[in-house]
């Protein structure tokens, strides 16, 4: 039994831990694992460059055998490395390898599948493990996703850094966490952080309510702040959710700007100086 690991999106802290334990048992099997640098962003990817019948330039720059050893070794990043955002059914012209003869999806992307495994194939792989990061928690179907941990240390960090300069100023403070189509990085982070309000993407914004929250929050405060925050795919009752810049490869514009816009019209709702 052959087995192959790539991995999906950029690097996190949990990603070496989990390519171990994939090795791990795959050695207590008996099964030998290959495993493809920079996943499948790599001319659609690492496994159409490995995979050609024949052995192109830089064939062993994008694969590495992986051994219970090597992952047992601490690295700083991951041992297969930032992987590139890419879908092998629709993959831009600026990631595609020359050789390939594909057939052209809605205009600028590409369909490499059929390549993709025929390059399995090729390199009698049995079986491949994807291995995607989300810090969201919002994978169907599992309890726990990689880097979801560090994504909620980390806002709780930068939310208690915050409140030193919120205070100072007697603002209110509208600090946009990411979580894309899940609010549960926002509301678990403000959970731990104790922060005045949490504004989670499946509850549509009522500004009205919200600036009274925010002045009845602020008023008991000594230094008359307020701390609020809202995850970047909220929308405002009556509202679009706010998107914008190129697409990714899933065809995903970046959510940004929700933050900003409720911190100006709180500032004209309220009259108090508010930062995002």
């Amino acid at each position: 039994m052959r087995l192959a690991i790539l991995t999906g999106g950029g690097d996190v802290p949990g990603l070496n831990s989990c390519i171990k334990v994939a090795v791990m048992q795959a050695a207590a099997n008996g099964w030998d694992v290959l495993g493809f640098r920079r996943g499948w962003g790599v001319g659609c990817c690492i496994l159409i460059q490995t995979a050609t019948a024949r052995r192109r330039v830089g064939y062993n720059l994008w694969r590495r055998i992986l051994s219970v050893p090597l992952t047992a070794r601490a690295e700083p990043s991951c041992i297969l490395r930032r992987s590139i955002r890419a879908r092998s059914r629709r993959t831009t012209y600026l990631i595609l390898w020359p050789f390939l003869n594909t057939a052209i999806v809605n205009g600028d992307r590409f369909d490499c599948m059929a390549h993709v495994l025929a390059v399995v194939e090729a390199l009698g792989i049995d079986g491949l493990i994807a291995i995607s990061k989300t810090m969201n928690n919002e994978v169907y179907g599992t309890d726990y996703c990689i880097w979801f941990s560090t994504a909620i240390t980390r806002s709780v960090d930068a939310i208690t850094a915050l409140r030193t300069p919120t205070a100072s100023h007697e603002r209110i403070a509208i600090v946009e966490l990411f979580g894309r189509n899940s609010g549960q990085t926002a509301l678990i982070a403000c959970y731990l952080a104790d922060t005045d309000r949490t504004l989670i993407l499946e509850v549509p914004v009522d500004m009205e309510r919200l600036a009274d929250l925010g002045m009845t929050d602020r008023s008991p405060s000594p230094s008359h702040n307020a701390m609020v925050v809202v995850s970047e795919g909220s929308a405002i009752e009556g509202g679009d959710i706010i998107a914008g810049g190129a697409e990714d490869a899933y065809g995903h514009l970046k959510l940004r700007g929700i933050g900003r816009h409720m911190a100006d019209l709180l500032t004209q709702q309220t009259g108090v100086s508010t930062v995002n």
